[in-house]
């Protein structure tokens, strides 16, 4: 898999800050915090320590690499948010990686389950970069696998998996990253009547 150059890759897309340097062919420092919430302050922090302890700078990157969801909403903007910025601020690419591609990087298999709330999981193929995770019941997702299933939410190499996928793809990424949401936010728009502005 091409690994030239140094690939800073991070996700929050569930609970938890996870980051990971590749350089020289290799994972050289990897990081993952669990935590509920938080992920806006720990984030930038969290990359300082991850670049020092790599014994690299922010100039010294080729590519960004960001999970892109499913999974928390908030959690998905931080980071993309990150990356996009950080990507415009050291004119570098950002290239964002779906959760199902990088768990089935993990655990090499065509069908990826994703937790989600309410007993529910995303399930999708991961060797399709284009297919939309499908949120269904998890009993109604092991029907469709014929085996249990048992997502992890964070799984402790998803930002190395982000890394290596960054490092085949970044030359032919165009677009900049964007959030995948398989679902509807759970707040709502208020169905308030807005105030007449006066001139």
């Amino acid at each position: 898999m091409p690994s030239d150059g140094t690939f800073l890759a991070f996700d929050t897309s569930a609970a938890h800050c996870a980051a990971a340097l590749l350089s020289g062919g290799r994972i050289t420092v990897a990081r993952l915090e669990t935590m509920q919430r938080g992920q806006a302050e720990r984030l930038m922090p969290l990359l300082h320590e991850v670049l020092a302890d790599g014994g690299v700078d922010w100039a010294d990157l080729t590519a960004i690499g960001v999970g892109v969801g499913p999974g928390n909403f908030t959690g998905i903007r931080i980071a993309v948010s990150a990356a996009r910025g950080l990507a415009l601020g050291l004119g570098i690419p950002a290239v964002g990686v779906n959760g199902c591609q990088a768990r089935g990087w993990l655990a090499p298999n065509s069908v990826v389950a994703i937790p989600a709330p309410r007993d529910q999981v995303y399930l999708c193929n991961a060797t399709d970069s284009c297919a939309v995770p499908r949120l269904m019941p998890r009993a109604e997702a092991e029907a469709i696998t014929g085996r249990p299933l048992d997502p992890q939410s964070s799984p402790e190499r998803l930002a190395e998996a982000i890394a290596w996928i960054t490092a085949a793809n970044w030359q032919t990424t165009i677009a900049p990253p964007a959030p995948l949401y398989a679902r509807a936010a759970d707040a709502a728009p208020s169905s308030d009547v807005p105030p007449v502005l006066l001139d």
